[in-house]
């Protein structure tokens, strides 16, 4: 297998892995457990596989005192996306709500339009209304009945939260640190509003002894979203480069919906078909023309090559 065979193949993997939250959060659900239970154990599981990563590269965790309101902060703005797309999957398809949630690199291109002065392309503005007319398919079918209104605006909070993150970590006291020790943090401070959440609320689910075999959805949530998708997002950007990686993140959403019908019997009518395709093909164009890759994919400094110390003679 050649070198940029090779990088796809890890691309696809990566984006396909991180479509996978459906598939190991909907059975949870409907176990009985709420998302802010299957968040905080999500969390919880994944930050020492996080923890292992970053020590296997030699990398310290310490942290100086100007990134910690800034890593508080963005573990504020994750937990906040997390929460709302996982809520969203109570009231639409996951399927749906993951395609909704894939307008975030718009934002973000519209956000440095208005916060940085970026100037946008007319293909831009066109990807825009491509977006905007495949919601609108998804949001009202061909019978009359429309997507769920709180869901619908659980995903573009949830969207949304992601942009202002991915912005933020970009243009920040963050901008210069190894995006894994950020994820690490990001997850840790995150965990905390579910751990308040959880006590305050006293709703603390777990899977019960009956259903001991749920703890591997839970795992699965921290090993395939989170561990393979980061390795593989990283070794892609070595042998393609950032673009085509970000471009690969398509699949994301095709993902989820291939999982929604085919293992938890959701439906897709040609009209809601068209919606996804129109929504998927306008962010792609976006990422493939203009400058929002570099806010998108920051994976070259996660795991960061180290010097190789010459052995002594």
């Amino acid at each position: 297998m050649n070198v940029k065979v090779k990088g796809y193949v890890l691309g696809a993997i990566a984006a396909a892995s991180y479509g996978m939250n459906p598939l190991f959060a909907l059975p949870l659900y409907k176990a009985g457990m709420n998302p802010d239970s299957v968040l905080f154990y999500r969390y919880l599981l994944a930050i020492p596989i996080l923890g292992i990563m970053l020590k296997a590269r030699g990398r310290s965790f310490r942290t100086n005192r100007k990134e910690v309101p800034m890593l508080v902060i963005m573990g504020l703005l994750m937990a906040l996306s997390s929460l709302m797309l996982f809520e969203s999957y109570n009231y639409m398809d996951a399927g749906i709500a993951s395609t909704l949630l894939f307008v975030y690199p718009i934002m973000v291109t519209f956000i440095m339009a208005i916060g940085f002065k970026e100037k946008l392309a007319w293909t831009t503005w066109l990807c825009l209304v491509m977006a905007l007319t495949g919601i609108g398919l998804l949001y009202k079918a061909a019978d009359g009945a429309t997507l769920s209104l709180v869901g619908t605006l659980f995903v573009f909070v949830s969207s949304l939260s992601y942009a202002i993150y991915i912005v933020g970590v970009n243009h920040s006291v963050l901008k210069d640190v190894a995006t894994l020790k950020v994820t690490f943090y990001v997850l840790l401070f995150g965990l905390s509003i579910f751990l308040v959440r959880l006590c305050l609320s006293g709703e603390w689910q777990t899977p019960s002894a009956d259903q001991w075999y749920l703890w591997f959805n839970l795992l699965a949530l921290a090993v395939f979203p989170t561990a393979i998708s980061f390795l593989c997002t990283t070794s892609a950007i070595q042998y393609i480069g950032s673009t085509p990686t970000a471009i690969l993140g398509a699949l994301e959403p095709v993902t989820a919906v291939f999982f929604g019908v085919m293992v938890f019997n959701e439906t897709l009518t040609p009209r809601e078909t068209c919606g996804l395709v129109l929504i998927i093909v306008a962010v792609t164009l976006v990422i493939a023309g203009g400058n929002i890759t570099v806010h998108l994919v920051r994976f070259r400094k996660l795991f960061p090559r180290l010097p190789i110390k010459k052995r002594n003679k």
